[in-house]
Parts: C-alpha cells; structure tokens; sequence
C-alpha cells in the first residue's frame, strides 16, 4: 500500500483544486453515477449567478438507453433551471466526445467567441482529465472546476473507499497513456491553462 506522502500526491495530481468563478458557460459532463448530486451542484451554481447557460453533454450508454444529457436535463429542470438555460449534447460517449461534440452543439446555440471562461462541472476523481480534454479539444479558455464527491467520504479519505479509491488509480494509471496518445494536453496547475502560454 502506498505510504501517506504518495496518497497526497496521487491526490494533488488527479483532484486539483480550482474552485468555481464566475463564468461565461457551465458545462456539465455527463454521468449515470451520483446523478443528483451533479444536479444540485449545477443548481446552485447557477442560482448563485456562476453561469446563465449550462452546456450538458452526454450520451446514451451500456447502461442507460435514454441520453444522459437528456436524463440530467429533467432532473435540472425539476430542480428549477429555466429549459431556455439549458443546451444539450446527447451523443458524447466519452470525456473527448464530450468536448468536441459538446462545443460543436454549442456554436449551434450561440456565438462560441463569447465563450473565454468555463466552470467544468463532473465526477471529483475525473478532475484532472476534465481540464487536460478541454485543453486539448477547445484551447485558450480560462477554466474553474465544481468538482462532484458522491462517494460519501471527505476527499481526503479517497484511498479508504473502495469505489472512490478504485476510480482515482485508474485516473492516474490512464492519464499518462491518454497524454501519450494524443487524448489530452498538459495543463498549468496554477492557472488551468496551456503551459505554452505560462
């Protein structure tokens, strides 16, 4: 078992902290896990004024026929957010697809050179992939991160969570790979943009 010292680093490199600020766009990446979670963490973001437009991009899967996009809109819209907030990508099947199909179904809905800062909305243990896929897909944008804890445990306690703890090694085993292949772009821990740019 890894000592104290590498569970804070696997940590500190798969959930970086950058927490919500005010942005152009929120942009919520689909999930079938902790659904309502994702939902009331959008909600009040939205309510406290973070975003006025919620991109959600999610399809169907092995799991659940209906899109995921479609499935967290109903839950959005219980909750309160107007339809007219909400734009919709139903046919993403992975964090890649998300990016590119997402930002395309959004030059559909408006103007994309409005769009310079984005609070990613997803799965906490996904934190780093999320920002390393936007930089990768939609470069140059300024990012904040809700990240979403629906395991039921303080982060800080991942490694003692059996589901938690699986998710985050399998994060930091495949990043490298993704990096390798060309999936994702190296960011900037302390600005969340491209190090180019640093």
């Amino acid at each position: 078992m890894a000592n104290h010292h590498d569970l804070q680093g696997i940590a500190a490199y798969i959930m970086p902290s950058f927490p919500p600020r005010v942005s152009d766009l929120g942009f919520l990446f689909g999930t079938r896990h902790g659904i309502p979670e994702f939902c009331e963490a959008a909600y009040r973001l939205w309510q406290d004024g973070m975003f006025s437009r919620l991109l959600v991009s999610g399809g169907p899967t092995a799991s659940m026929a209906q899109a995921e996009a479609d499935v967290i809109a109903e839950r959005l819209a219980g909750l309160g957010i107007p339809e007219a907030a909400l734009i919709l990508e139903t046919a993403a099947t992975n964090t890649g697809e998300n990016v590119r199909f997402g930002r395309a179904r959004l030059a559909e809905a408006m103007d994309l050179a409005a769009i310079r800062s984005v609070v990613v909305i997803g799965k906490i243990c996904s934190t780093r992939r999320y920002l390393m896929t936007m930089q990768r897909h939609w470069p140059g944008l300024s990012l904040s991160v809700c990240p979403v804890n629906y395991f039921g445990v303080p982060p800080e306690r991942w490694h003692e969570h059996d589901e938690f703890r699986a998710r985050v090694l399998r994060e930091f085993d495949k990043i490298p790979r993704y990096l390798a292949a060309g999936f994702l772009e190296e960011i900037d821990l302390i600005t969340a943009t491209p190090r180019s740019s640093a």
